[in-house]
């Protein structure tokens, strides 16, 4: 497929964006296709981004397990933090709709090098995402196979290695494919998956809670409001490990304003899309965790969610216990929905900071050309999806603990990048805060709230992660792997940075996009 170079000169803007209302004149645009997406479409992105389904069924078990009963009190406090940093997306994105997000807004509160590094943590973190979701999608893929056909060799060949990576490359390049015709394509995709996996979720969560008030499993509770209380958690340690699985649960939402530029009212539909995303996933992980809490109960025994046997994968466990062996069936094929669609979805915010990045010269000029038919980041799509399906293979290959102690680093790369956006609301919006008790609250309090909690967190892992029983338990040096692999991640991104500082000193020398405050405005 061929590409047309449509990469922005300097002094070209966002349509209706620079010179408004709190734009800024250096927002350039990009050539992506505008109107392409609605608010549903833009809160159904959201949602299939995080993975609803798959979340669940790979960190219910693992919470309980943590936390016991107050799982839902967990649940509601790694809420808590991802709604006061979607306040701060959401203000950010009316003064400034640019696809960047992150990356641009960083830049624009506090230069160059912090923006460049904020944007180098959310590329990194959804790579590290989609190989997960694409390794996941192939487990569920061949366990399906097993359960229809009814044979167990069918379902033992996701334990053939070749056969696994090759599975998982074909389903990275069909996302890759989807995601490069474009929003149009993505959205009907999309609609179908999500509205598949959360119509299969309340039909678990309604038999769950049935089962549980019937009392047909002996580990079942009786529902008590002491589980929404988080300062029943029996420790620190505890709870913070709790809220670290919560907040991975959450991450994802804000591929809404990553599509800023193709949404119809870029200004405001996106945030108020994130914010509809976000009410979604907190009800849902609310209803399955005390209705599956209700059924089996939160202990170490049985179909308990805390059984170490079966917590890593809570779905598989219940599908036929709660579901029956037929509607059970359709449990996996949620897993595995959840899993396509947010592999799919996954592509549009890396894709498009890539895009912005590109544009701004913050990284190399190719990366900003736009398909002249799709109006998508075809080259930054690409490149997405080929790092994606590098970053499984060799790291399959290397060692399947290495692998596992990614996922376990992803944890600091989201609080990393999410903390850095909230502080930058504040910042960015200083001159305003004074203006009314909305923009104190709203562009300032909640803001630096939700960083505060984020950068907590990120510091608490940081120090439990130096620990070599963090994750697989591998080390380097007597050093845990998970660390290791978290620290010098972000060292990478940082001797990628300099380098690009030596080819591209405009954007350095705040050049491209500047550091700036908005225009003192009043709202309609």
């Amino acid at each position: 497929m061929t590409q047309l170079d449509v990469r922005p000169r300097v002094g070209d803007t966002v349509s209706g964006v620079a010179g408004g209302e709190g734009g800024d004149g250096d927002v350039r645009g990009k050539g992506l296709g505008k109107g392409s997406v609605g608010l549903v479409g833009s809160a159904v992105i959201g949602i299939s981004t995080v993975a609803p389904v798959y979340c669940l069924t790979s960190t219910l078990g693992s919470t309980a397990g943590e936390v016991g009963v107050q799982m839902p009190a967990v649940f509601l406090a790694g809420f808590l933090p991802m709604l006061l940093v979607a306040f701060a997306y959401r203000e950010l994105n009316k003064a400034v709709p640019d696809c960047g997000t992150s990356f641009t807004w960083t830049v624009k509160a506090f230069g160059p090098r912090i923006g460049w590094m904020c944007g180098w943590g959310l590329v990194i973190a959804t790579i590290i995402v989609l190989s997960n979701l694409a390794g996941v999608a192939t487990s569920y893929f061949w366990l399906l196979a097993g359960e229809i056909t009814g044979s167990p060799s069918i379902a033992a060949l996701d334990d053939d290695k070749l056969v696994h990576i090759a599975t998982c490359l074909t389903l990275i390049a069909a996302a890759t494919a989807i995601s490069y015709r474009g929003m149009t394509a993505t959205k009907g995709v999309q609609y179908t998956l999500v509205g598949l996996q959360l119509a299969v979720l309340a039909i678990f969560v309604a038999m769950a809670f049935q089962k549980g008030s019937a009392g047909t499993f002996d580990t079942g509770l009786d529902f008590s409001w002491q589980w929404m209380n988080p300062f029943a958690v029996e420790s620190m340690g505890a709870f913070t490990a709790g809220l670290s699985l919560s907040i991975f649960m959450y991450w994802g939402w804000d591929a809404c304003l990553a599509t800023n530029e193709e949404t119809t009212g870029s200004a405001k539909t996106p945030g108020r899309a994130s914010l509809i995303a976000m009410v979604v996933l907190v009800g849902s992980y609310l209803a399955t965790g005390i209705a599956a809490q209700m059924a089996v109960g939160s202990g170490t025994v049985g179909f308990g969610l805390g059984n170490p046997e079966t917590s890593g994968n809570v779905f598989a466990a219940l599908a036929g216990p709660v579901m029956g062996p037929v509607l059970g069936i359709l449990l996996f094929v949620a897993v595995l929905a959840s899993a396509t669609a947010s592999l799919q979805t996954t592509f549009i915010p890396v894709a498009r900071t890539v895009l912005a990045m590109s544009t701004y010269e913050a990284l190399p000029a190719s990366y900003a050309k736009v398909h002249p038919r799709f109006k998508t980041p075809g080259r930054a799509t690409v490149m997405a999806g080929a790092a994606t399906g590098a970053f499984y293979t060799v790291m399959t290959l290397v060692s399947e603990n290495v692998l596992t102690d990614t996922i376990f680093a992803l944890g600091l790369m989201i609080c990393f990048y999410y903390s850095l956006t909230a502080f930058a609301c504040a910042w960015y919006f200083r001159g305003e805060l004074r203006r009314s008790a909305r923009d104190l609250f709203f562009k300032g309090v909640f803001p630096v709230l939700g960083g505060l909690l984020l950068a907590a967190v990120f510091l608490k892992t940081l120090i439990d992660m130096w620990n070599p029983s963090y994750g697989s338990g591998s080390t380097v040096l007597g050093v845990g792997s998970v660390f290791v692999i978290g620290v010098g991640l972000l060292a990478l991104g940082l001797v990628i940075m300099l380098i690009t500082q030596r080819r591209s000193p405009a954007f350095f020398r705040g050049e491209i996009l500047t550091k700036s405050t908005p225009a003192l405005v009043v709202e309609d």
